[in-house]
C-alpha cells in the first residue's frame, strides 16, 4: 500500500529507511533491499548509544530524550548518503516526529513501513536469539507507533511471508511511487 502517489524511480538511489516495530524484520529486509538496489546498508541499532542498549536490554522502553542522539546519528549517515548515491538504513522510526527529524537530514528520504499482526510479530520476536530487545517491549512499540500518513513519502508492506517475498513487495511498491 502506497501512502503517497509521487513518481519514484528506484534507480534514483535515494535514501530508504526501513521502519516498523521490533520483530518486523527491518534488518533482514533492509539488507535484502540494499542488495537488490546495489546500495550500502546501515543497521540502525548500531547507532544507539550503549546506555540505550542497556535500557532496552533491561526491558525499559526508550523515551524521546533517549532517541535524540540515535536519530541524530542516523540523520548524519543518511544526510551523507543522500549526497552520495543513496543507501538503506533499518530504524524503527515509530513516530512522525522521528521521521520528520530524519527527513530534515535527507529531505528525499523514503520510508518502507513493515507492518503486520501483533501475534505474528510477537511469535517472531519470541523465536529470535541474540538481540537486546526483549519481546516484553513489543506492546510499548505498538503503543508508540504512528503509521505513515498520506503526506509522507513511503509505502507500507505486510510482513507475512518470507523475507524474499516481503522484499519483493517492497520493491514493487517503491516502483509504483
Amino acid at each position: 500500500m502506497s501512502t503517497r502517489t509521487a513518481r519514484y524511480d528506484v534507480s534514483s538511489q535515494r535514501v530508504i529507511v526501513v521502519m516498523g516495530v521490533a520483530g518486523t524484520g527491518k534488518t533482514t529486509v533492509g539488507r535484502l533491499l540494499a542488495e537488490a538496489l546495489g546500495l550500502p546498508y546501515a543497521e540502525g541499532d548500531a547507532f544507539h548509544p550503549a546506555a540505550n542498549v542497556a535500557k532496552m536490554s533491561a526491558g525499559t522502553p526508550l523515551d524521546d530524550a533517549d532517541r535524540g542522539p540515535w536519530l541524530d546519528a542516523i540523520g548524519e549517515w543518511i544526510g551523507e548518503r543522500a549526497g552520495r548515491g543513496g543507501g538503506v538504513v533499518a530504524a524503527s522510526c515509530l513516530k512522525r516526529a522521528y521521521r520528520d527529524r530524519l527527513r530534515a537530514a535527507a529531505p528525499g528520504a523514503l520510508f518502507v513501513h513493515l507492518t503486520g499482526e501483533r501475534a505474528l510479530i510477537g511469535e517472531r520476536m519470541a523465536g529470535r536469539t541474540g538481540h537486546f530487545m526483549p519481546a516484553t517491549l513489543l506492546d510499548s512499540q505498538f503503543a508508540t507507533l504512528e503509521p505513515l500518513r498520506a503526506d509522507e513519502d513511503g509505502v507500507a508492506v505486510d510482513v507475512a511471508g518470507t523475507p524474499e517475498e516481503i522484499t519483493g513487495r517492497a520493491l514493487a511498491a517503491l516502483r509504483r511511487l
